[in-house]
């Protein structure tokens, strides 16, 4: 665990994150204990999901085609009409 003492250090430590040093402990004085996780962007995980699950295609463009006729739902809407009752 490395001590920082300035925004110029952490930023020189987090320009050498990559996928092999993806995770960095710090302390930083006065303020605490630190764990900062380096996550991948993966602009492919749909595309790839879609070629291992063929089937989650077909539920895409179903809820695709159920959006645009306005037949769906926000998480809001969805979480004000569930209730407790709902999980017994």
């Amino acid at each position: 665990m490395c001590i920082i003492k300035s925004s110029e250090e952490l930023m020189s430590f987090v320009k050498k994150m990559d996928r092999d040093n993806s995770v960095l402990q710090f302390s930083i004085p006065g303020k605490g204990k630190y764990t900062l996780v380096l996550q991948e962007m993966d602009d492919q995980s749909i595309a790839s999901d879609i070629i291992a699950n063929p089937q989650l295609e077909q539920m895409i463009k179903e809820s695709q085609i159920d959006y645009k006729k306005g037949e769906g739902m926000t998480t809001s809407e969805l979480l004000k009409s569930i209730s407790v009752e709902d999980f017994k």
